[in-house]
């Protein structure tokens, strides 16, 4: 492993010459070419005591159906696996420059959304894990994906190979453009649905644009209107959310009455306690909202068996719903490596990685702390359920779609990593040949093989009854 020391902001730098320079320098200290050799650790792990310890602190109930959905695939198994990655990681080669990480940069972890001005912008969307560390680690668990997710659509050795290279291609000249940028002009960056269709019109045929666009056509619907026809039901004259258990269970069901009751009065207290995370402005619009009901809902792969609740919000009527989820932060998977954050409530934590990665946040982005109903004090972060959210269906890109799709991320990734880190010093480091792409394309091929034997090793474990599973969901 070859490691350098961690080093300051661009300020505490020196001058651009200077963070280039030096930057350009640490290609004799760490050579790009180390980026691509990786092999497993002589006592690396077990996959599974490594899941089995994120289990531990997780609703025991939900842990078979995260085992279950991470078994479906080894792309399944990959989304699901950021503490493995980070362990395997924490022994690679770093050149010691620091960004605020994401943490979980695989493929499916990126989308579009709706800004506050009502345009549908492509970013990162998960900050889970998002801590500061080495920028390395994003770029290789977005590159590993690419490889992971391209093997599932059965493309060969060369179109695999293309498809990685191109991303961390864009990766590295986009870094190299914001590093000659002015601060200002990299924080107001963006790419939103007009930028994607000019891009995309002159790389894919014309049935995939067709459905590039239908794709985009379909986010704009995705709202607190369209969840509130899908999620709610009325009873007695008065709306709730729909249970269907265990994917979504009202706090009624989890309870006996009593305490249901009263942990029903006790969320109005819960969201006035959020709010105040809120910017003045944004706190006064949520006020014109009135707590109605909540649940306790199943999300994605990796945070399933994490707590995450949805609250359902009415404004006048049910004309206009809004939907919070309430998804429980916990310490990032990349502390045990890279240390503690500074915030202690890992709500915040979140929060405000998410502010610092993303171009625009959510306007109800904000956190909170709280005793669960367990008893156990727990740290959650806060955001609209729905605001035209759209991502892509991997599982049906064609090469030239998945290759279009990861320069998109290649280049939002860097967007990212220029808002908090050294851009001039990376990208002096990344230099402007193919050096540091195809070190990992061999990574991403080195770790795709990998993380096939660990799936298999999850699958073994449950056909042969160690660890519990329930698949379907």
């Amino acid at each position: 492993m070859v490691t350098t020391a961690k080093r300051g902001s661009a300020t505490e730098l020196g001058t651009p010459k200077e963070r280039a320079a030096r930057g350009k320098a640490l290609r004799t200290e760490v050579p790009r070419t180390s980026h691509g050799d990786w092999e497993p650790a002589r006592r690396r792990p077990k996959p599974i005591k490594l899941l089995a310890e994120q289990a531990a602190v997780r609703e025991p109930s939900l842990v078979p159906i995260r085992y279950g959905r991470m078994a479906a695939s080894p792309f399944a198994f990959y989304r699901g696996a950021a503490y493995v990655l980070a362990s395997d990681l924490a022994r690679s080669p770093v050149t010691g420059i620091r960004v605020q990480l994401c943490g979980d940069a695989h493929l499916a972890n990126f989308g579009g959304f709706a800004s506050p001005e009502r345009n549908l912008v492509f970013d990162l969307n998960d900050f889970d894990e998002t801590l500061p560390g080495p920028w390395e680690w994003d770029i290789k668990r977005l590159a590993a994906s690419i490889e992971v997710a391209a093997r599932a659509r059965d493309f060969g050795t060369r179109e695999r190979t293309r498809v990685v290279r191109e991303a961390v291609e864009a990766y590295r000249i986009a870094m190299r453009r914001f590093a000659g940028m002015k601060a200002l002009e990299t924080w107001y960056a963006s790419m939103d649905a007009r930028e994607l269709r000019a891009k995309l019109g002159s790389q894919l045929r014309p049935e995939q644009l067709k459905k590039f666009e239908k794709t985009v056509a379909n986010g704009k619907t995705k709202d607190s209107a369209r969840a509130y026809n899908k999620l709610a039901v009325t009873l007695n004259g008065n709306p709730r959310i729909a249970a269907d258990p265990p994917l979504i269970t009202p706090i009624e069901d989890l309870l006996p009455d009593a305490e249901a009751q009263q942990l029903d009065e006790a969320m109005r207290g819960l969201i006035a306690q959020y709010a105040q995370t809120l910017s003045d402005d944004r706190r006064r619009l949520l006020s014109q909202f009135r707590y109605v009901h909540a649940a306790r809902k199943v999300v994605g792969v990796g945070s399933v068996g994490t707590r995450a609740w949805i609250c359902l919000m009415l404004g006048q009527d049910s004309d206009e719903p809004l939907f919070l989820q309430a998804k429980e932060a916990q310490p990032s998977v990349l502390a045990p490596f890279l240390g503690a954050s500074e915030y202690s409530n890992q709500g915040q934590r979140v929060v405000e990685g998410q502010r610092l990665m993303q171009a625009t946040s959510d306007i109800f982005l904000g956190w909170i702390h709280v005793n669960g109903i367990d008893g156990q004090p727990r740290d959650f972060y806060v955001r609209q359920l729905c605001d035209w959210k759209s991502s892509a269906e991997i599982e049906t890109l064609v090469p030239e779609g998945m290759a279009a799709y990861g320069r998109m991320c290649g280049w939002t990734l860097a967007r990212a990593h220029a808002r908090s880190g050294d851009a001039m010093a990376i990208g002096a480091y990344l230099g402007a040949g193919p050096a540091f792409d195809n070190a990992l394309t061999r990574f991403a091929t080195t770790y795709a093989d990998q993380n096939e034997r660990d799936h298999h090793s999850l699958v073994d474990a449950i056909e042969a009854g160690q660890v519990p599973a329930q698949a379907g969901l």
